[in-house]
């Protein structure tokens, strides 16, 4: 495969409003990002990945946006976004902005426009349908309601939202819409943007005549459908094509063969994409079926298309709460799934605070959490009358306020986030886990994860190695083999509460052989592994 600068980069995903406050209203803002660079850039990675920064109601932590060329002021200023990119770009750091572009706040002007009337010329901008039978045009449902239209009660039509209710979809087949969209896009790209992540952009295309759908819970009708790939070879052609920047692509719902057509390299659309089988589908950890869905992946994509590693990010819990043991062995299993992540092939994404180990957290009270999306689930279920706080405890363990508490710099108050009250509640655990400690630390995360990211600035196995694994069947044990001309690197994970004793074949001996890092001071057996124990071996 062509090698490219976006393929050997660690990307650090930066989520703003839980990031660093430096005005005391509680948010974090770009003056934050800004004071915390030196920090972003010690850690070693090369991208920072900032969530949406743009004008919006923000009720949806500014995925829902009504002014794409403005600045959140809950953020700062356009002056304040640009010293950011300099400074970025002083210190060697790509930036890449979150591209939102399936839908738009129902405060958008273009929105405001359509809605006015059936006959204002940005009426068919948006999707907009008549009742069937006195009710609504499908039987689909959004992510985050029961239903994806919503009554209009003035134009006597429903407009179409896959999300919240002020989340109109735009309709992406008005050839207008597409060239509003390419042109904002070259407004953050001629400012020296360094690439986008695009936000569900496998929804853009709905599927022809609105059919119901025979299983609505599932919701995989929303994305992947006919007229997707022209649309974003458009992009490409029309806007992509002209910059040397990243695109990754937030794409659910898709197998590694539709994968390939988003990525591969013959198709002149996205660089990489974000699969969510894992993330989505595996709610709890299961080696088993996480490493067939490397294997799947690596072989739809291996020569033709690149991948991206993560576990968690601003919609999913944090990682080491949710696949490791934040209680017994929290550093042990945060350093594993960090090797694991690195090793694997593709591009790794670390997001705030998963460097030191963060965790999860769990609010007793509905009131305290922030998350759009299960407060309008739990109000859906309570509705159905069932028991509030049995409701609580099933939406809690994936709520996606668990990765969105600020991020705990130091033992002070608020874990040094803010002077001022915080939009959500700091987890009390950042008297002990913070930046401040890991620093100190020569032993932590933190440092872990620099010299994961160290040896791939360093050794090109772990970006274009071949991958194999040598443990399959096994519940406990990932052990498998990078391996680039006359270089072979063998990683061996024991994601287990308990010791476990590796099976390698002869070819694969450990003895004598160099053991490139660890996260455990002392290796006790030679083939027995520690509980979430992680090694890297030269072979």
């Amino acid at each position: 495969m062509k090698r490219t600068w976006w393929k050997e980069a660690v990307v650090y995903q930066v989520y703003w409003r839980s990031f660093y406050d430096t005005d005391g209203d509680g948010f974090g803002d770009l003056e934050g990002v800004i004071a915390k660079l030196d920090y972003i850039k010690k850690l070693g990675v090369d991208v920072i990945w900032l969530n949406p920064v743009y004008e919006s109601p923000d009720l949806d932590n500014g995925y829902d946006i009504s002014d794409y060329q403005s600045i959140m002021k809950k953020a700062g200023a356009m002056k304040t976004w640009e010293r950011l990119l300099d400074e970025a770009h002083q210190r060697g750091l790509n930036l890449i902005m979150d591209l939102v572009v399936n839908h738009t706040s129902d405060q958008h002007s273009w929105f405001l426009e359509s809605r006015s009337s059936k006959d204002n010329p940005k009426r068919d901008w948006y999707i907009w349908k008549d009742p069937i039978n006195g009710g609504k045009p499908n039987n689909w449902r959004s992510y985050f309601t029961p239903s994806v239209w919503e009554w209009d009660e003035p134009t006597g039509q429903y407009y179409m939202h896959s999300f919240a209710v002020q989340q109109p979809d735009l309709n992406w087949e008005n050839k207008e819409v597409r060239e509003a969209i390419y042109s904002m896009m070259r407004f953050w790209l001629d400012k020296g943007i360094d690439g986008f992540r695009m936000d569900v952009i496998n929804l853009l295309a709905k599927q022809k005549g609105f059919p119901n759908a025979e299983h609505p819970e599932k919701i995989d009708y929303l994305g992947n459908n006919p007229g997707i790939h022209e649309y974003l070879q458009e992009m490409n052609e029309k806007v992509l094509s002209h910059y040397d920047v990243i695109t990754v692509g937030e794409i659910p719902f898709v197998t590694p063969e539709d994968g390939l057509k988003y990525v591969g390299e013959d198709r002149h659309e996205l660089n990489t994409l974000f699969h969510f089988q894992v993330a989505d589908d595996m709610p709890s950890w299961d080696m088993l079926r996480y490493k067939a869905i490397q294997e799947t992946w690596y072989e739809g994509l291996h020569g033709k298309g690149w991948n991206s590693q993560f576990l968690n990010n601003h919609d999913h819990t944090r990682q080491v709460t949710r696949y490791g043991n934040d209680k017994e062995y929290r550093r042990e299993s945060a350093k594993l799934l960090a090797t694991m992540l690195h090793t694997l092939p593709g591009m790794p994404y670390i997001f705030q605070g998963e460097e030191i180990g963060m965790t999860g957290v769990k609010f007793s009270s509905i009131d305290d959490y922030q998350d759009i999306a299960m407060k309008n689930k739990y109000e859906e279920e309570t509705q159905k009358g069932r028991e509030p706080s049995e409701v609580l405890a099933e939406l809690q363990p994936l709520s996606r306020d668990n990765s969105r508490t600020p991020m705990q710099w130091d033992a002070g108050a608020n874990g040094g986030f803010t002077s001022g009250e915080p939009w959500i509640a700091v987890n009390p655990n950042h008297t002990k886990i913070n930046v401040e400690e890991a620093l100190k630390d020569p032993d932590s995360v933190f440092y872990f994860y620099q010299k994961l990211i160290s040896l791939r600035k360093e050794h090109d196995v772990m970006v274009y190695g071949d991958y194999h694994d040598h443990s399959k069947g096994d519940p406990h044990i990932y052990a498998y083999t990078r391996s680039l001309g006359d270089v072979t690197w063998l990683i061996l994970l024991n994601h287990s509460n308990e010791p476990n004793t590796v099976s390698l074949p002869d070819t694969l001996s450990i003895s004598g052989k160099k053991l490139i890092l660890g996260n455990y001071q002392d290796i006790q057996q030679l083939t027995a592994l520690q509980p979430h124990e992680a090694r890297i071996y030269q072979l």
